[in-house]
């Protein structure tokens, strides 16, 4: 018997082939394995080829995900062999590996004094190692990598020619002798000293990092900034130049133990600390753990990260011992993160003391991924290196679209017959730099997949960066989804659920269909048609933009009545006199005109207006600040929901005037930040869980989806989720792609390939 098998999904760059050519001999079949455009092609003839498809589908490699295996028969052919064929191009295209972490099996070779790699920075093989990062175009190639310069000296061609070493056909092995090097090179804060390469490239970077340095080191797929993150004056320095306000700094340690000094880590998290992926984990903090306040101010939470290479790994085991370094993206605040050296130079000199460079070139940039463990769920905060770019499986088969997302936190998505594939974190689109770092990832993964878009989906928003981008191509439809269905839709695209849904879709902001910002919404949608059936009650947004920075804006404009007059409260007379009466007195002016201030629901907002009135926060020095000090301060609990009411105009509208009310009343008798935090959370999950309940009882639907940035809030997730399940309801959220804005391409396109698929 001879079988020809068509396997695809993440099937190259992850050790298939040899797993394959393994197999064949175990099962003494002749035949062939080789890469193609489409995924991997294999032949097999022999007795036991009928075993081949359950063995493989049984134990594929560890690190491949396979979407489609298609085998069939075919004439004998009489070989004698199974070999290893050149890849071949085959019109169609397959997944490209995510960038996966350096293994077990090579950081014991790392550390082993006793083998060629010791303390080598890019030891890799076919379970790790870069893959999308340097990746040219598929088949997953050396000479389509930019390890291509690198020419394998004998003994690292002896393993990548061996099937029986792990090493086999991995395409960026290399070691000391052939492959890329490390080189150190002084900053301009630092006169003293030399370059070097190597060895002393790495004793350099630690002794800058121990001696509280900022070093600014070429990573996986861009330049990180780092210091010692247990030095206060190091951490200070790097915010200072960064202005990095008081937005927390990412931070890696050496391994799980030194995260538990200083976060808790449940087992479900430390899997995901050391997981292939590596991502930064969310972890509740150790208040009591000596930590420099400048690290993270007043978050409840603090992002842990493992070392993701072997080059984060040496930087730990130098002299002197770091534990904990803080590790943030090497960029320009709104800028994409670097990538090559001579621009670190230029844009980075004023943060770093010094450079930690190599000569492997980073073709794609990818940052850090961002995740958090809730309720049994591994939820996407920002979803970038280690799970891009993995294709979303999406129902039946479709045209290729392009969904370009928002702007902010903006991603895109393409999709191929059957799946969406979301590309990396591009940023906010508010600069020419990320618009060309959008420009140039979108023609390299439509090159990858080979798919050329017919339509684009786009946001509302005429001023969005993605927007105007997208009506200025040619050749291709156009079509414009409301902000809040695309969020509820890339619930839709993950779950595969067909709707209809009562989806809610809380955030900052979204342009409404009325022109007003929409951002509490309750719709009833499905693939093919969304109403909104409810709000949160509209109210002025005073200075538009500027009510964003400002939550004490917010503040006076849920709480002023008619002629713009203010409640009589002691918490209302101590935000005037911190932000200043004159200034207030305008602000309340301008909220009467609505060219102005435009009406919002933003469930954004409310939260930001519900700190500001609590003394937490009056201006925000980066997005959602205010409300991650509310969910903070609350400490993880709930109170007594205040009261709230549901008025009705063209839609029920949920009004929380008699929430701030109460939230006065509590403040005027001395109750803390902390009490009123709780409560309100409590408040506005049990107002959203009372409006799906009615649009239940209207409806008859049982399945909610719950999507937008507000739902990062883990309290007034989970306390939402609790309470519509307490119904009997099905709740359904986001896991793969983040809730916020960087989920919205998903949506988009998911919307459009349906739209053009009836």
């Amino acid at each position: 018997m001879r079988l020809h098998i068509e396997v695809t999904g993440v099937v190259q760059g992850v050790g298939f082939r040899p797993t394959v050519w393994r197999l064949a001999r175990e099962l003494s079949l002749a035949g062939f394995v080789r890469n193609s455009t489409a995924g991997v092609e294999i032949e097999v003839e022999g007795e036991r080829a009928g075993e081949f498809v359950d063995a493989l589908r049984a134990a594929p490699p560890p690190l491949a995900r396979i979407s489609g295996l298609d085998s069939r028969e075919i004439p004998e052919q009489g070989t004698a062999d199974f070999v290893i064929l050149p890849s071949r191009e085959a019109g169609a295209s397959t997944d490209c590996s995510p960038d996966i972490a350096t293994c077990p099996d090579c950081l014991r070779e790392l550390v082993d004094p006793t083998n060629r790699r010791f303390g080598y920075p890019f030891i890799n093989c076919t379970n790790c190692g870069p893959r999308y990062s340097i990746t040219l175009r598929v088949p997953y190639d050396r000479p389509q990598t930019t390890m291509a310069p690198f020419t394998f000296c004998a003994a690292c061609e002896r393993e990548y020619r061996d099937p029986a070493d792990r090493r086999f056909h991995a395409q960026p092995n290399a070691c000391a002798a052939c492959g890329p090097t490390v080189s150190f090179h002084r900053g301009i804060a630092v006169a003293d000293g030399r370059d070097a390469r190597g060895h002393d490239a790495l004793r350099l970077a630690t002794e800058l990092l121990g001696s509280g340095g900022v070093l600014a080191l070429k990573g996986l797929g861009g330049y990180q900034l780092a210091c010692n993150a247990l030095d206060a004056a190091a951490v200070g320095a790097l915010r200072e130049r960064k202005r990095r306000s008081n937005k927390a700094f990412a931070l890696m340690a050496a391994d799980v133990e030194t995260v538990r000094r200083f976060a808790a880590v449940t087992a479900e998290e430390e899997a995901l600390l050391v997981s292939p992926e590596r991502p930064i984990v969310l972890l509740a903090r150790d208040a009591t753990a000596a930590l420099p306040a400048a690290v993270a101010p007043a978050a409840a939470d603090l992002g842990f990260m493992l070392p993701n290479t072997a080059l984060h790994q040496l930087l730990f085991r130098g002299t002197p011992p770091l534990a904990v370094l803080v590790m943030t993206s090497g960029n320009v605040a709104d800028e994409p993160i670097v990538k090559d050296a001579p621009t670190a130079r230029r844009v980075l000199a004023p943060f770093a003391d010094g450079f930690l460079d190599h000569d492997r070139e980073i073709f794609m940039r990818v940052d850090d991924s961002v995740v958090r463990r809730l309720a049994g769920r591994t939820l996407s905060i920002r979803r970038a290196r280690g799970f891009v770019p993995a294709a979303i499986a999406l129902p039946g088969s479709g045209p290729a679209v392009l969904g370009c997302g928002a702007e902010v936190k903006n991603t895109f998505a393409l999709t191929t017959p059957g799946a969406a594939v979301v590309s990396q974190h591009i940023g906010d689109l508010e600069n020419l730099e990320t618009l060309a770092f959008f420009q140039e990832t979108l023609e390299n993964l439509k090159a990858v997949y080979r798919v050329s878009p017919v339509a684009i989906a786009h946001d509302l928003h005429p001023g969005y960066f993605s927007t105007r981008w997208a009506l200025e191509q040619t050749g291709v439809e156009h079509w414009g989804v409301q902000h809040h269905w695309a969020h509820v839709a890339s619930v839709l695209a993950e779950t595969g659920l067909a709707g209809p849904v009562i989806g809610v879709a809380l955030d900052g902001s979204g342009y409404g269909t009325d022109g007003t910002v929409w951002g509490g919404e309750f719709l009833v949608a499905n693939a093919l048609s969304c109403e909104r059936a409810a709000s949160f009650r509209q109210v002025p947004l005073p200075g538009g933009e500027g009510a964003i920075r400002n939550p004490w804006r917010m503040a006076l404009s849920f709480l002023a009545g008619s002629g713009g007059a203010l409640p009589e409260s002691r918490a209302v007379q101590a935000l005037l006199r911190r932000v200043g009466e004159t200034e207030a007195a305008t602000v309340l002016a301008v909220r009467e005109n609505r060219t102005l201030s435009p009406l919002t629901s933003s469930a954004g907002r409310l939260f930001e207006a519900a700190a500001a009135l609590a003394g937490l926060c009056d201006r925000n020095t980066f997005e959602g600040e205010a409300a991650m000090r509310l969910e903070a301060a609350a400490g993880g609990h709930l109170g007594a929901p205040y009261a709230f009411a549901t008025a009705t105009d063209a839609l029920p509208r949920l009004d929380f005037s008699p929430s701030f009310s109460g939230l006065l009343d509590d403040l005027e008798h001395g109750k803390t930040a902390g009490f009123v935090a709780a409560r309100f959370h409590a408040t506005v999950a049990a107002a959203v869980v009372d409006q799906v309940g009615r649009l239940r009882a209207v409806t008859g639907i049982r399945d909610v989806a719950l999507s937008g940035g507000v739902f990062q809030n883990k309290l007034l997730l989970t306390a939402v989720t609790q309470g519509i399940e307490a119904r009997g309801l099905h709740v359904h959220i986001n896991t793969r792609v983040p809730c916020n804005d960087g989920g919205i391409s998903l949506g988009q396109a998911y919307l459009l390939r349906e739209r053009l698929r009836t």
